[in-house]
C-alpha cells in the first residue's frame, strides 16, 4: 500500500446548521460541495481545510452521542496546522469559542490548545512554524 496522505475526515453532527455554521463561518472552511441525500434524510457537506485536506460533514437523524469524558478508545481528536497560535486564539475567543490554554508540546516545542466543536468532539490548532 502506497498512502500519499488522507483523502477526508468525516463528521457527524447533531445540528447540521449550527454545525454548518461553526465550521464554515466560524473556522472558514470554504465550500467545496453541499448534497442533500433524501433516501437518508441527510446532508452531505465537503468543506476544504488548508491546500488539499477535506472534512466531509454530515447530519443524520438521531445519531447516537460521541464518548468523549473521559477520553474512549477511537478517534481522538483533529488538529488543524495553523501559523500563528496567538492571532488563532485570539479570532476564536472573539468569535464566542472557549479554548484551553495554550500549552507547549514537549517533544517538538511547539505550541497548540485544544476548543471543541458544537457536539463536543476535540479540536486542536498546532502552530506550524
Amino acid at each position: 500500500m502506497n498512502t500519499t496522505g488522507f483523502h477526508h475526515v468525516a463528521i457527524i453532527c447533531s445540528n447540521y446548521e449550527k454545525s454548518k455554521k461553526f465550521y464554515v463561518e466560524i473556522l472558514g472552511f470554504p465550500v467545496i460541495e453541499e448534497t442533500f441525500r433524501t433516501t437518508r434524510n441527510s446532508y452531505k457537506l465537503d468543506l476544504q481545510v488548508g491546500s488539499s485536506d477535506i472534512i466531509e460533514l454530515f447530519s443524520f437523524p438521531n445519531p447516537p452521542l460521541r464518548p468523549s469524558n473521559p477520553e474512549a478508545c477511537g478517534l481522538r481528536h483533529l488538529a488543524f496546522k495553523v501559523e500563528n497560535i496567538d492571532e488563532s486564539v485570539k479570532y476564536l475567543k472573539s468569535k464566542g469559542v472557549d479554548l484551553e490554554d495554550i500549552r507547549i508540546d514537549e517533544i517538538t516545542g511547539k505550541r497548540f490548545t485544544f476548543f471543541k466543536d458544537p457536539d463536543g468532539l476535540p479540536l486542536e490548532i498546532y502552530e506550524s512554524f
